[in-house]
């Protein structure tokens, strides 16, 4: 008799939470009412069944084979947690129940069916073994799509975010969560809604940019998408991860509250209130001393009492064990797990060490309450009812039942994938030489392509893209996926071209020796085109990417040195950087004919950059970072309060970026003008517009981010010179206006007083409105008048848009 069976006979309390029609609380008291102790710990745990991950990684070499010892990750605290949480058979593990199994797909190259088999295989010894029977969630990466081989590799979300468009980004989050779901798959951990505070850190690539409002419109979308499909987003790192000490990955975060209350939480906010999402993540680091993982103010007052939010937190991955190990604030992953629990978190992943039946026999002994353990089931087991998991008439096979028929890199897949690649493109600067073709130009006849990344798709792709992520340790097996070169793309674009290709450098290396052949292959062609940036890894495997940190924002590797011996050579050269964070170009840019960003544009990119070089396609990317001038001193983002944004006379560091964020040049024109503020004086509870026309006035059709900024004129703690407040993505052809109009609330000016209360305060407000943080040529004020206003989480997170076209064209 299995367990589904038993529970039929066992009562009319087991047949109440397998009732579909009965209240999902109802259901989840009547499963707590029948579960022990143990059998509710074992809930709140995880296994990662026949895990690959923490194999030694070798890095690939410039052809795509397999690297050397020299190339082995450090990934040994990796090794040691798995090898400490695998040491009994996954049928003595699951006796009990469990509440997670981590990436049955996402860890070794599977098909769709050798995965959803797998999948069913492991449901059914969680059934079989277990008195309740309580199937599993499984849970994927999906950063840059599904995390699994053959799956569409879409842009990073750094891409996302230079796109400026969150409607495009949901549509994405739709269709990952689609084929997830027809896997078999019910949670998915992303999305990356870290605010960068320093390009250095490796995980730039993860993170939508720099700026709140922003990370907060497109990570909501793409929660909204993914959670439309049914498959429950999980926000991370929750909090601070990305502001550590030297940008150093896991690196301490000395951060004040106010700090992490106005730049790091509003994007965790406004997707649980605007995308809804069901579940959380604890970020590694500690701020100001206290780990993330250990912290109730974080975990429970701010996140349920404040937020109201009722999904589920799970511990990113081996977190809990690293209290004892890596902060050093519990003597053993046990009394981690104790700290861990009490403070808020739910559930263990990706394997079972501080969530322990040790749990259990603190709670027999009197030392840790039931209580404590309820609440984090109860949480769980919500989410399980849900998705239909306690329902009498669920299968292991029903919940896998697309997998036959789904396709992971379908023509659907690969065509949005594109649209998100060819919009996310920046232009920095057209220069002499682009576009390659229109406007009375013909193709150069024989162009040189150069650079470490001009015939290596895997630049496109981040870390946790499967080819970068897994892949490297099957190096026969290829990308899983096509994917066009730039070199490629460039000769497919440009079918009458001669073309000749040298790589020159590699992406980091230091070897000098292909300079000679590439800087004679530019003296022999009408135009070089040099692409270099980086290659995404992980720990120490790449230039960017989780545990790849970078000393400074040089170029990697003697890319730099690269371009400057190519442009000695007299041939005009366009200069294509594909990276997952914003490099120092202040030395490359007055000797480029062009200068082109592409934030690793994903399986699709290469078509994407073609295109934008040939004028195929219309760039409107726009940057989600500033680009910085210099590679050295400590980076900083544009949201600075006034000593850190003007340095003139006091520092002989000039802070000001090469390109400003928000910034992105295209092949037409665009005007701002008719600008206009409704109202010159509202209350702190009121709201206003603030109106402007748009104009096409150059020869093509194209896109302008027309971008909202506000700025505190006088406030009783330090605010930023300016911060986005909204925007909006624009489509005018040729002569063509649309106006713009923004409905600004007072909430949107709210920020953290000296008492740490979230407040409106009457004052001057500076309203500007432009194409950049800073060409903003229109600007006006308004007076917040009455009383401060305390506000809460019910206040507006965000500024309502309208688009229409204007009432005459030009």
């Amino acid at each position: 008799m299995t367990a589904l069976d038993r529970t039929t006979a066992a009562g009319e309390a087991l047949r109440a939470w397998r009732d579909p029609a009965l209240p999902v609380a109802e259901r989840v008291e009547a499963l707590l009412a029948e579960m022990t102790v143990e059998e509710k710990v074992a809930q709140l745990g995880s296994r990662w069944e026949g895990n690959t991950m923490g194999e030694p990684v070798h890095a690939p070499d410039p052809d795509g084979g397999g690297g050397d010892e020299a190339g082995t990750a450090n990934v040994a605290p990796l090794q040691d947690a798995f090898a400490a949480a695998n040491t009994s058979p996954f049928r003595e593990a699951v006796r009990l129940g469990i509440g997670h199994l981590t990436r049955v797909h996402g860890s070794r190259p599977v098909t769709p069916a050798e995965g959803a088999a797998e999948v069913v295989r492991l449901q059914r010894e969680v059934v079989e073994q277990s008195r309740l029977g309580i199937p599993a969630l499984v849970h994927e990466e999906c950063l840059t799509g599904f995390t699994t081989y053959g799956a569409t590799v879409y842009p990073a979300a750094i891409a996302w975010a230079a796109t400026f468009d969150p409607e495009l980004v949901a549509r994405m989050g739709a269709a990952i969560g689609r084929d997830m779901r027809a896997v078999g798959v019910h949670q998915g951990l992303a999305p990356v809604l870290d605010v960068v505070r320093d390009y250095r850190w490796g995980r730039v690539e993860e993170t939508m940019g720099e700026d709140p409002y922003l990370v907060s419109m497109i990570g909501s979308a793409y929660v909204r998408g993914l959670e439309g499909e049914g498959v429950i987003a999980t926000l991370k790192h929750f909090a601070g991860y990305s502001a550590s000490r030297a940008a150093r990955n896991h690196g301490p975060v000395p951060m004040g509250r106010r700090e992490l209350m106005d730049m790091i939480l509003p994007p965790f906010e406004t997707a649980i209130a605007l995308g809804g999402a069901r579940s959380v993540m604890n970020s590694y680091s500690d701020v100001d001393g206290v780990p993330a993982a250990t912290d109730p103010w974080l975990l429970t007052e701010v996140l349920r009492d404040d937020w109201g939010f009722t999904g589920t937190v799970v511990s990113d991955y081996w977190s809990i064990p690293f209290l004892a190990t890596m902060h050093l604030v519990a003597a053993d992953a046990g009394e981690a797990g104790v700290q861990a629990l009490t403070a808020g978190l739910d559930v263990e992943l990706p394997d079972t060490l501080g969530f322990g039946q040790h749990l259990a026999e603190r709670v027999r002994r009197g030392e840790l309450p039931e209580e404590l353990i309820d609440r984090a089931v109860r949480r769980l087991l919500t989410q399980k009812a849900e998705l239909g998991l306690l329902d009498a008439g669920w299968t292991p096979e029903s919940s896998v039942a697309g997998a036959a028929t789904v396709e992971l890199d379908s023509q659907a897949n690969r065509e949005l994938a594109r649209e998100l690649a060819e919009r996310s493109v920046v232009l920095l600067d057209a220069g002499s030489a682009l576009p390659l073709l229109g406007e009375g130009r013909a193709a150069p006849r024989r162009i040189a392509v150069v650079g470490p990344c001009a015939d290596d798709p895997r630049t496109f792709m981040g870390c946790y893209a499967f080819p970068n992520h897994v892949l490297p340790r099957y190096p026969g097996l290829g990308l899983g996926v096509e994917a066009a070169s730039v070199l490629a793309a460039l000769r497919a674009e440009l079918p009458d071209t001669e073309f000749s290709y040298e790589r020159g450098c590699d992406v980091r290396e230091d070897d000098r020796s292909g300079f000679a052949a590439a800087a004679a292959a530019a003296r022999e062609a009408d135009l070089c085109v040099a692409v270099v940036g980086d290659l995404a890894g992980m720990f120490g495997q790449g230039t960017s990417g989780e545990g790849c940190d970078a000393d400074d924002l040089r170029l990697p590797g003697v890319q730099e040195d690269l371009v400057t011996e190519l442009a000695a050579t007299g041939t005009p050269v366009v200069v294509v950087v594909l990276s997952g964070r914003p490099y120092a170009l202040g030395e490359i840019h007055p000797r480029a004919a062009g200068l082109v960003q592409a934030f690793m544009p994903g399986e699709q990119g290469g078509g994407a950059v073609a295109g934008v070089l040939s004028g195929r396609v219309q760039p409107g990317g726009r940057l989600p970072v500033q680009i910085p001038r210099t590679p050295g001193g400590q980076p900083h983002t544009y949201l600075q309060p006034p000593l850190g944004a003007d340095s003139d006379g006091i520092s002989n560091l000039d802070p000001t970026p090469l390109f400003p964020f928000g910034y992105g040049a295209s092949y037409t024109s665009f005007e701002l003008g008719e600008f206009r503020i409704s109202d010159a004086e509202v209350p702190t509870d009121g709201e206003f517009t603030v109106s402007v026309r748009v104009r096409n006035t150059g020869p093509r059709a194209g896109d302008e981010v027309v971008q909202l900024y506000l700025h505190d004129v006088l406030a009783q703690v330090t605010r930023p010179v300016r911060q986005l407040a909204g925007f909006a993505r624009v489509s005018l052809e040729p002569g063509e206006a649309a106006d713009v109009r923004f409905l600004v609330h007072a909430d949107r000016t709210a920020f953290t007083g000296r008492d740490l209360e979230r407040i409106v305060e009457p004052g001057d407000l500076e309203v500007l409105v432009g194409t950049s943080a800073r060409d903003l040529p229109c600007a006006g004020a308004v007076r917040l008048t009455g009383p401060v206003r305390a506000v809460g989480h019910d206040r507006r997170l965000f500024t309502p848009v309208d688009v229409h076209p204007a009432a005459e064209r030009q």
